[in-house]
């Protein structure tokens, strides 16, 4: 499936081809930190096929919990987060973050990663009075 998307102040876009089927959910503590939520929805794709139509990432490595390196980009200026994907040099599949994804109400997620670390009341917010 062909995605595009954008971060908040609309200085970042960008394309994708993503496999809907393999959109997951993380609760590792890193993901809940850097999205500041109890855990972060992500499309894999394939490094190269993520196309940066306009604007420029920043980017930093942060060395994940299971001790691999992975480089998380954001927007310089609004600071929404956009991939993490691995060091520079180095081949392999990009998160995108659902979030910046224009279709993201395509994208259910189809697993969940790192359950452990899930908050326990995130598993079922069903009940939750909506509005």
């Amino acid at each position: 499936m062909k995605i595009d998307g954008a971060c908040h102040c609309g200085d970042i876009r960008f394309e994708a081809d993503i496999d809907p089927a393999k959109v997951l959910i993380c609760h590792c503590t890193d993901c809940q930190t850097l999205s500041g939520s109890a855990y972060r929805t992500v499309a894999p794709a394939l490094g190269d096929s993520f196309r940066l139509l306009q604007g420029s990432v920043t980017s930093y490595v942060k060395i994940a919990e299971d001790g691999t390196p992975r480089t998380q980009t954001f927007c310089p200026r609004c600071g929404t987060p956009i991939y993490a994907g691995p060091v520079e040099g180095q081949r392999g599949m990009l998160g995108i973050r659902v979030g910046s994804i224009r279709q993201r109400k395509q994208l259910p997620p189809q697993r969940q990663y790192y359950c452990a670390s899930a908050q326990p009341w995130a598993q079922d917010i069903s009940k939750l009075p909506q509005t």
